[in-house]
């Protein structure tokens, strides 16, 4: 996968995390969850585009 195209999509998440912690009203506690799930969602698919973590590419879901 390009450089540029890992870029964009790192660009959209932060966009539409950002988007929907202003936008939409939640508790605080929610927010913080909700920004953590989504910064280890993206922190695996780093490692696994980056092939740090092959043995995942078994994994379906």
């Amino acid at each position: 996968m390009p450089l540029l195209t890992v870029l964009i999509v790192l660009i959209i998440a932060g966009v539409a995390l950002w988007l929907v912690n202003t936008f939409i009203p939640m508790d605080i506690k929610i927010k913080k969850i909700l920004n953590i799930v989504v910064v280890i969602i993206i922190i695996i698919w780093l490692l696994r585009l980056f092939g740090l973590l092959d043995f995942l590419r078994d994994i379906s879901v």
